[in-house]
């Protein structure tokens, strides 16, 4: 007997399913699937395990579908499992993910509905059963899922609006394979395991070509398929035809909205406040990465709880002052703040590379994904208690964030200029017939807007607008892929409260004349946290997570991984049948030795990209364990600070690890190395390695060092130079451990001792 409004079945409804892992196989051509596919299930759902660590894979065949399904459980642990399939069974889902607005959407449903479970996206199957493919239309949250309609023989894949949570198929003439991750798809013999060295090499973010791309997301194997963003995918499993409903489209940025700036400041701040409360509500605690930016800051701000918050601390975040601030900001707030090690001695692991790797199956892997996986390796072994992580990620590419350096130091206009130029290069690739024109002199004599039609077929974006497509699937291909990955493979679930495309609409209505004051800079952003946060906080410039200011630290950590055991990972890669079609052999070598002499000397996440594509294809031959089963290197430690300025010089201490000086051994130039000075300028000298400059230094700056350099002879003593010169060792011993590190200088016999970098 039910009374009330219990017959909606809102006794249950606070119950949410959290990250999870989803495995299938569907038969076409009205073929049923048969006990053999329970097998290929199970191997499915164990190389998942690490997206559902909380209990036992559950299953569900009948017909022509087999679905799998494993489960991290940050709501209602007990009552949330899945699959979820309507009383008569004739639709049954699997999904991953939060629905943020289940019960104000289960309060609309027909009287009489009876929900039996927990679970949060159970209501997903009611919406479907009553609205068809307008069932996700006012669904908020972030979300893949599969979906069998027994009685029409269908099978419906959907995500969310931002791609947050993958969902990958590969299908032929006979079935349909799918899952959460790549390698789940690789379980069954008949996928193909290739790499696609063509569309990787070409794609934007992997080349960084300055360039407004707003092309699919690529996945980087042949015939591996994501399902699109904001949109539901059909298939008919009698027939093999497939339909895509886009239930959501990226805002037109027309600057329809009306208002002061002030009302769209309030708007925007309650908006943002809306869905940080939306993303904060678990069952289990919630942590928060603060980087030290208003981003994470706003988000820590806006919590209703008061989240532990975690900071990477490395040579970079310590150089650029992110890791200082998010101190600061976590005592500003009153929260807990850790700041997790990775001292500028510790380096990757060949072994652990490449686990860490096929975890992402992405060649973008990088320094930023592996901090931030790390960080989330302290927190599981640190702090079990945390299941999800409130992240900043996002506000920078639909709020402004890159409008400053877009500018190249000027103001509004130069952003505006510049991201025009980037449209008409795009452009340019697309139609070099009449993009030629720009090529012949900086006075185009064609108007831009020709060729932006001739592109678009009469119904071209702006290039204001084409920034934010193309930053739309930058969070696809990059942001949302690694940051799941990274979550996931520690059993923890990833929540962005800046990806809620209610925030992405009011910025796209910005009126034009009033972008300059909004938009730039994240003004915006800033302004709606006015009171909220201190006036440091919101003033603070951007600053990127590892570019710009100590970026050498990141940079030397990742040749030395490439460099370790004798170039061990390049050689594995340069084995691969792609990289001898593809790459430059002798080329990736030589980038490799010049990367060792200055770190600063070129992008090693280029490098990293291209080897990161060779070790994948040789993953590929013989598959890795599961996840879950695979050895781990030992997790990163903390450094208790409680008052950054008194402990600063301990702090540089434990992150810039260098080797110790030895002031007894006798150093030189090294092989290669010479120091020439310039004519034209009596301060200025370089630093040429192997008959390149590498180095400038100005003598008006630090004339010690200089003179240091100058007297190297490989006959005397470090002391004795510097004795002979009147100098003390504290004036040059940190630029003379840099020299070492870089392989500048050289001491005789190597009496640096252990621990020292060549």
């Amino acid at each position: 007997m039910r009374s009330g409004n219990s017959w909606f079945g809102l006794a249950k409804a606070h119950a949410r399913v959290p990250m999870c892992g989803l495995a299938g196989v569907a038969r076409l051509g009205g073929c049923s699937i048969g006990s053999e596919a329970d097998e290929l299930l199970r191997r499915m759902t164990q190389v998942i395990a690490h997206r559902g660590p909380d209990g036992a894979a559950a299953f569900h065949r009948s017909g022509a579908v087999g679905l799998g399904f494993v489960r991290l459980s940050l709501v209602d642990p007990v009552g949330g499992g899945q699959p979820l399939s309507t009383e008569d069974g004739s639709l049954v889902l699997i999904a991953n993910g939060e629905i943020y607005n289940h019960r104000e959407l289960a309060a609309g449903l027909p009287r009489g509905t009876r929900l039996r479970t927990g679970s949060d996206c159970e209501v997903l199957l009611h919406l479907y059963r009553r609205d068809g493919m307008a069932f996700l239309d006012k669904v908020r949250g972030m979300f893949s899922l599969v979906l069998w309609d027994r009685d029409r023989n269908r099978l419906v894949f959907a995500r969310d609006r931002f791609g947050i949570k993958p969902l990958f198929y590969h299908r032929n003439a006979e079935r349909i394979v799918f899952g959460s991750e790549i390698k789940a798809l690789f379980e069954d013999p008949s996928c193909p395991r290739k790499i696609d060295w063509a569309g990787a090499l070409s794609d934007q973010l992997m080349t960084g070509a300055m360039v407004l791309d707003d092309s699919p997301p690529n996945t980087f194997f042949k015939e591996i398929e994501l399902a699109p963003a904001g949109c539901i995918v059909t298939f008919d499993l009698t027939t093999g035809g497939t339909s895509t409903h886009r239930y959501w489209s990226f805002p037109e940025f027309d600057g329809t909205r009306t208002g002061s700036e002030q009302e769209i400041v309030r708007a925007y701040g309650e908006t943002l406040a809306a869905s940080v409360k939306e993303c904060g509500m678990a069952d289990v605690e919630i942590g928060l990465f603060l980087s030290g930016g208003i981003d994470s800051a706003a988000v820590a701000a806006l919590a209703a709880e008061k989240p532990r918050t975690f900071t990477a601390l490395n040579g970079s975040t310590l150089a650029n002052a992110d890791a200082e601030y998010g101190h600061r900001i976590a005592g500003w707030l009153g929260l807990t703040n850790h700041q997790v090690l990775f001292d500028t001695s510790a380096v990757p692991g060949i072994e652990e590379w490449k686990q860490f790797l096929w975890l992402l199956e992405t060649p973008l892997a990088g320094p930023e994904a592996y901090y931030k996986y790390e960080m989330y390796r302290y927190v599981g072994a640190h702090a079990p208690e945390i299941k999800a992580m409130l992240l900043g990620g996002g506000a920078d590419e639909f709020n402004g964030g890159y409008s400053v350096s877009f500018a190249g130091g000027g103001e509004w206009s130069d952003f505006l200029t510049n991201v025009n130029r980037m449209g008409i290069r795009g452009d340019q690739h697309r139609r070099p017939d009449l993009g030629a024109w720009w090529d012949q002199s900086d006075l185009p004599l064609v108007r831009a807007s020709a060729l932006r039609e001739a592109v678009g077929g009469g119904a071209a974006r702006s290039p204001y607008e084409m920034l934010y497509r193309w930053k739309y699937r930058d969070v696809q291909q990059y942001n949302c892929w690694h940051e799941d990955r990274t979550a996931a493979g520690n059993g923890i679930e990833a929540r962005v409260p800046f990806l809620d495309h209610r925030l992405v609409e009011l910025i796209a209505a910005v009126p034009e004349q009033l972008r300059p004051n909004l938009i730039w800079d994240k003004q915006i952003l800033r302004r709606a946290m006015a009171g909220i946060l201190p006036p440091e906080a919101i003033a603070r410039p951007k600053v990127p997570f590892f570019y710009g200011e100590g970026v050498q630290h990141t940079y030397r950590t990742f040749t030395r991984m490439l460099a370790q055991h004798g170039d061990a990972l390049l050689d594995e890669a340069l084995s691969s049948p792609g990289a001898r079609e593809f790459l430059d052999a002798d080329n990736l070598r030589a980038s490799l030795r010049r990367l060792e002499l200055d770190p600063t000397a070129g992008h090693v996440e280029f490098l990293l990209r291209v080897v990161n594509l060779g070790l994948l294809e040789q993953l590929t031959k013989e598959l890795p364990a599961p996840h879950v089963q695979a050895p781990k290197a030992p997790v990163p430690l903390a450094v208790p600070v409680t008052d950054w300025d008194a402990q600063q010089e301990q702090i540089e201490a434990t992150v810039l690890r260098r080797p110790p000086v030895d002031f007894e051994t006798v150093p030189e130039l090294a092989d290669g190395v010479m120091l020439l000075h310039a004519p034209e300028d009596a301060s200025t000298w370089y630093v040429v390695v192997d008959g390149a400059v590498e180095f400038v230094i100005d003598e008006t700056e630090t004339p010690e060092w200089l003179s240091v350099l100058r007297a190297l002879d490989g006959s005397s003593t470090l002391d004795a130079v510097l004795h002979a010169l009147g100098h003390e060792r504290d004036q040059v011993e940190s630029l003379f451990a840099e020299a070492l590190e870089l392989g500048l200088v050289d001491v005789r016999n190597d009496q640096l001792g252990a621990g020292a970098v060549k």
